[in-house]
């Protein structure tokens, strides 16, 4: 067991960076209590020289131990692996200092964990860029036109980000979507509920899909159930049921999700913010045989209306950080917008989140537990009524705690719950 974990590329990167560290201390112990460097100026440019000669013997660690095969050539390794492996350390560092660190202190992150997640993650950034520029193989046009019309070729180390679903099975008839559901949760959404479910409800009955719109009323304390009841008598695809579990979006959705009908189904929000154009794209994916759509509103062809700056900014750090963390290709986990086979949910139950937390917990699950997915550009608008129920500073710590919880999923748990596939 222990040799197959010495294999791992990720085990000898973190093993090479604990060396690193320990041949840091060992060089300002011999610099400082051998050498003399007793003065402030001196134990400062001790503490320099540590650093620079530290990195450079994990740089020969990991280019001979981990990252093995490539160019020796002198001139590529001094000139190119060298300066930018040192800029791969630096970004990580700095994002450390400057992002990672104040963020979970302004959310009262204890400064113990605090410290452990600013080191998982700049120990991800510099794993990621190292694997991705430092140490990539360059490959030549030859090499390239030997490969066509045989496999892909994946840079060394890359194929996990590469392979990110399996083939479709669009010959398997199992795969038709007959029955689509939409799962909208709502806590007070008198405001927005009939123009959001009308809007969804004319654009799908235009297409000829078959869908239901199931409703959750999330213990609303305004009028939102009795506009319900008048959805449901114009509508008989439109119903609804109130929440069982205790008041929470998260709660409200797993509510929803434990009780639609269809063979896929789209969580979309009440507040109208989703494009109902975007739902009709996300069904017409699923019926190619995707596992998950996800929607994102900062790829080519997103859009984003009136987000308000100050969240706009933590959400693009908050999916960066995932996104560095779980090495994907999905730049917006964070939007609950988005669709699954009824397959997904069973397979990514039982869920944990309470709040909105959990719109990170299903599409990551799915993701983690092998079941394939197609990125796609959404519109997102801010609502015209009502108010937002995110409230990001309470919720940052719900967050952290189920991206942990996930990425040690992923690598601990020995794929024991990923999607078995038969030959």
């Amino acid at each position: 067991m222990l040799k197959k974990l010495l294999q791992k590329k990720v085990v000898k990167f973190l093993i090479g960076g604990g060396v690193a560290a320990l041949i840091n201390l060992f060089l300002i112990f011999v610099l400082i209590e051998w050498l003399g460097f007793n003065t402030v100026t001196l134990r400062n440019l001790a503490n320099i020289i540590a650093i620079e000669l530290s990195l450079l013997a994990s740089f020969f660690i990991y280019r001979i131990w981990v990252w093995t095969g490539g160019s020796w050539k002198i001139r590529e390794v001094i000139f190119r692996q060298i300066p930018l492996y040192h800029l791969a350390a630096g970004t990580a560092i700095l994002a450390r200092i400057f992002l990672i660190f104040p963020i979970l202190n302004w959310l009262g992150v204890n400064y113990l964990i605090n410290t452990l997640i600013g080191v998982l993650v700049s120990a991800a950034i510099n794993y990621m860029i190292s694997d991705n520029i430092v140490f990539k193989h360059r490959v030549d046009s030859l090499v390239l036109k030997k490969q066509e019309g045989t496999d892909i070729y994946c840079p060394e180390g890359l194929e996990p980000s590469v392979i990110v679903s399996r083939p479709l099975q669009t010959d398997n008839s199992s795969s038709k979507i007959d029955l689509f559901s939409l799962v909208i949760p709502a806590h007070n959404e008198e405001g927005s509920i009939i123009q959001t479910v009308q809007s969804i409800a004319n654009l799908l009955d235009r297409e000829k899909i078959n869908y239901e719109i199931l409703v959750v009323n999330d213990n609303s304390r305004d009028h939102t159930e009795k506009l319900l009841q008048q959805l449901n008598s114009q509508n008989s695809k439109v119903r609804y049921i109130n929440n069982y579990y205790p008041n929470g979006f998260g709660f409200a959705v797993r509510c929803g999700l434990e009780n639609f009908q269809g063979d896929a189904v789209a969580i979309v929000m009440a507040d109208g913010s989703d494009a109902p154009t975007n739902i009709v794209d996300y069904y017409n994916y699923l019926q190619e045989g995707y596992d998950c759509v996800f929607g994102s509103r900062f790829i080519k062809g997103g859009k984003v209306i009136d987000y308000p700056p100050h969240k706009l900014y933590i959400n693009r750090m908050a999916n960066l950080f995932i996104k560095i963390l779980f090495r994907l290709n999905l730049n917006d986990t964070t939007n609950a917008f988005k669709s699954y086979r009824r397959e997904v949910i069973n397979g990514v139950s039982p869920l944990l989140s309470h709040h909105f937390n959990l719109t990170v917990e299903i599409p990551l699950k799915a993701i983690i537990r092998g079941y394939s997915y197609k990125i796609i550009p959404i519109t997102w608008e801010n609502r015209k009524t009502g108010l937002s129920k995110l409230k990001i500073k309470e919720m940052g710590s719900r967050y952290l705690f189920i991206v942990l919880f996930l990425w040690l999923e992923k690598h601990l748990s020995r794929g024991d719950y990923c999607k078995k596939t038969n030959f």
